[in-house]
């Protein structure tokens, strides 16, 4: 099968993050397994969603990994002209969810395999296939925790998100929560017989405007756009009628952080509000919803000098958007981001990969490939 054959079976799987992915796992494990690939599928504590690790060449020599992510984002949006989960193309542009992020990495990956298998690896490529990376990268701890059992401490991980197939040394770390506060409801006329979540929570918005605020006089990296930390409440949900008092509000809150600054670290004092709250009796929750750290590879590290001469092209220092590249590095990996299409494609109506992306993509791992075999 080549590339855009592999693409079409994987968009062909509805792997919306936060949903079983047992099919997906499924057929990526028998494709490997009919070429003779060790593969270990690890499930995750949720019990309907595994990752996937596999190891072409010695497992017990260091080598080098490349990371995907198997889910992707739903595809509600009215504006798709076909079945999102159909792959469709249109002259050299394949239409379909998670083509470009990122199915195509995926599917370049296993295209490669041949290839790979022919050249009889003297040092090991490992596949690791996670899951949930749309909701805030909640897979791949899982399988990095389990990493010493499955290879030889790693050179390095090449994680396969959009980057038009240049490579890319930093990100900025998130950190993301959900507050839920519980009030009282009752008839507004007579708001000294209700609690109003709404006012409570109004609190902890004026915390996380106050923090954000802060933030952007803080430490500085002119590397990212904008090159400060950031805070944000991005949506809040509550009340039910003007003449009813609100007795529940629930607002999700993320920071976003330079390297060098821990992304959980830059939601405390927004967290020490719900602890205050608490203390006097209000039913306040804080429920996390993701955490992964920044990412910052050094422009003269060997792995950044490794993609750029397979790529043929200068490493960009920062992208905007997180990945899981940042928790390789927390656990001692090298790692840097370089996969085929464009971010801008991502997360939108008809999003597409065209074929000399997935072809320079394949190109790219089969010379990795080469020069961990035998001379």
């Amino acid at each position: 099968m080549n590339a855009a054959q592999i693409l079409e079976r994987l968009v062909s799987f509805p792997s919306v993050v936060g949903t079983p992915n047992g099919a997906i796992v499924d057929w990526i494990r028998a494709y490997l397994e009919s070429h003779s690939v060790e593969v270990r599928v690890l499930p995750g504590p949720e019990g309907d969603r595994a990752n996937l690790f596999a190891t072409l060449g010695p497992r017990d020599r260091p080598g080098h990994i490349l990371s995907g992510h198997m889910d992707v984002v739903p595809a509600e949006e009215a504006e798709w002209r076909a079945d999102p989960f159909t792959l469709r193309a249109e002259g050299d542009a394949l239409h379909g969810r998670g083509t470009s992020d990122m199915k195509g990495f995926l599917a370049a990956v296993l295209a490669s395999v041949p290839a790979l298998k022919a050249g009889r690896l003297d040092r090991p490529l490992h596949f690791a296939f996670s899951y949930d990376e749309e909701a805030g990268c909640r897979g791949v701890p899982h399988l990095l925790a389990r990493l010493p059992e499955l290879c030889a401490p790693p050179l390095g991980a090449i994680i396969g998100e959009p980057s038009g197939m240049r490579g890319v040394r930093a990100h900025k770390g998130k950190a993301a929560a959900r507050i839920r506060i519980e009030g009282r409801a009752g008839h507004s006329s007579r708001p000294d017989q209700g609690i109003n979540a709404i006012h409570l929570m109004a609190e902890v918005l004026a915390r996380a405007v106050e923090t954000a605020q802060a933030l952007e006089k803080g430490p500085q990296d002119p590397t990212f756009e904008p090159p400060y930390a950031s805070m944000q409440i991005g949506t809040i949900r509550g009340g039910q009628a003007l003449n009813i008092v609100p007795d529940l509000c629930v607002a999700d809150l993320e920071a976003r952080a330079i390297p060098g600054l821990a992304p959980r670290a830059l939601l405390e004092p927004v967290h020490a509000v719900i602890g205050s709250l608490a203390a006097r009796g209000v039913d306040a929750t804080w429920e996390p919803l993701s955490d992964y750290p920044a990412l910052s590879l050094p422009a003269d590290a060997p792995l950044a000098r490794l993609v750029e001469r397979l790529t043929g092209a200068p490493s960009l220092a920062a992208v905007s958007y997180g990945t899981e590249a940042g928790l390789y590095q927390e656990a001692g990996i090298a790692s840097i981001i370089c996969g085929p299409g464009d971010i801008d494609r991502a997360h939108k109506p008809n999003e597409f990969i065209r074929r000399d992306e997935l072809h320079a993509c394949q190109a790219f791992i089969e010379a990795l490939g080469q020069g961990l075999s035998p001379a």
